[in-house]
């Protein structure tokens, strides 16, 4: 290695380390999790998720937090092409509902967001029906494996069964 290709990769290291901390120290919850989903549409989001699991007896898809799960999903997992498709789905819904019902999708009955979800569900438009398909099983996946419901409803154990050390044997 060059001696002088050395002393710049140490000189930008050390100006990295100097700067990195000034930088992150000023950000904030609000401007990260607004980078990929407006206001609107996490409401939305919200909503859906609400719709397809609601709370029943005791917890639902928003009490274990499937929405902000979705969110950070659709956000870092999926390709750029299925976040458009996302966001225009969610402002298209957002359309359907003030066009049926006059109120946003958040502040409409159940039944009717039922109803249109279900109308995504049935599209002959592809980008319609992959949507609701994509937001309902990563819905259900989001509830399935949360914690909550992993440990106080499924029994699940992160360390099957018991070790015990020094146990006698009959031989």
């Amino acid at each position: 290695m060059d001696r002088r290709e050395a002393l710049k990769s140490l000189l930008v290291a050390t100006g990295t380390l100097v700067v990195l901390p000034s930088w992150a120290t000023s950000w904030h919850k609000g401007e990260i999790q607004g980078v990929w989903f407006s206001p609107e549409q996490q409401e939305t989001l919200r909503a859906i998720t609400d719709t397809i699991i609601p709370v029943g007896n005791s917890i639902g898809a928003i009490t274990v937090g499937v929405d902000v799960f979705l969110q950070k999903l659709i956000a870092t997992c999926y390709d750029k092409e299925i976040q458009d498709n996302v966001k225009l789905q969610l402002e298209n819904l957002e359309r359907l509902s003030q066009r049926e019902a006059g109120k946003s999708f958040s502040n409409i009955p159940k039944e009717l967001r039922e109803q249109l979800l279900l109308k995504l569900g049935h599209s002959d438009v592809t980008a319609e029906k992959d949507f609701f398909a994509l937001i309902k099983a990563e819905t259900i996946r989001g509830f399935s494996t949360s914690k909550e419901v992993m440990t106080n409803y499924l029994d699940y154990k992160v360390v099957p069964g018991h070790y015990y050390g020094c146990v006698d044997v009959k031989a």
